[in-house]
């Protein structure tokens, strides 16, 4: 019995590897986040395995229905949307349910937006920190304000309708001249990196209607 926590593409469905297909294909269960999706990555690569969900709504009785299928001797194979499990995605849970129950957890790696982003933006990769969607609302500002001061590369996945309201509260903040990199549709047919500072990043996002998830990347102090 494994749990198995699976990379998928973030966007080509090439950068899937060889390993990800097989292991699908093996599983008895694949316990996907969005299940359109992965009918669509399962076509793709003639996979059959058992499609079941679960997402960041499922319940707790649903997380012990899959510890069970595991503990019965089942293989599962965990996949988010897109990109790595369980990094800013649902997941966590279930892999601390599994190691509770001492199943083995065996990641399967690949594709992830904040390493793919960070790997080409220009900015100092040695020591970086990632954090994530940031608050809505509670503790949003207070957050950014303690980045101040920070040295290192700070990593930040962000939506559309929100980016430009981040970027303003940045530069109110850390000031329009802190370096910051914007990347959007990583992958895919139309990706997009935009390299200068927070004011130059404003301007370019005024005159252009955001689109698709952003990887922000701001530099260190």
């Amino acid at each position: 019995m494994s749990l198995l926590i699976v990379a998928t593409p973030i966007g080509n469905l090439g950068d899937i590897t060889l390993r990800a297909v097989e292991t699908l294909k093996q599983s008895d269960f694949v316990a996907a986040e969005d299940t359109r999706t992965a009918k669509k990555l399962f076509t793709k690569f003639d996979i059959h395995s058992a499609l079941i969900a679960f997402h960041a709504h499922s319940s707790e009785r649903e997380v012990e229905k899959i510890i069970e299928k595991l503990k019965s001797g089942k293989s599962v194979a965990l996949i988010s949307e897109a990109g790595t499990p369980t990094i800013s995605d649902p997941g966590s849970i279930l892999v601390r349910r599994a190691i509770e129950e001492e199943i083995k957890v065996i990641p399967i790696p690949g594709a992830c937006a904040a390493i793919a982003a960070l790997s080409a933006s220009g900015l100092r990769t040695d020591k970086f920190l990632f954090l994530g969607f940031l608050p809505t609302k509670k503790g949003r500002r207070k957050l950014i304000e303690n980045l101040k001061n920070e040295e290192r590369t700070v990593i930040f996945y962000e939506s559309p309708h929100r980016i430009e309201k981040t970027l303003q509260q940045f530069g109110e903040i850390l000031g329009d001249k802190r370096e910051i990199v914007l990347a959007r549709e990583l992958t895919k047919l139309h990706e997009e990196f935009f390299r200068g500072t927070i004011a130059q990043a404003t301007e370019f996002l005024t005159a252009k209607k955001p689109r698709g998830e952003f990887t922000i990347l701001l530099a260190g102090m």
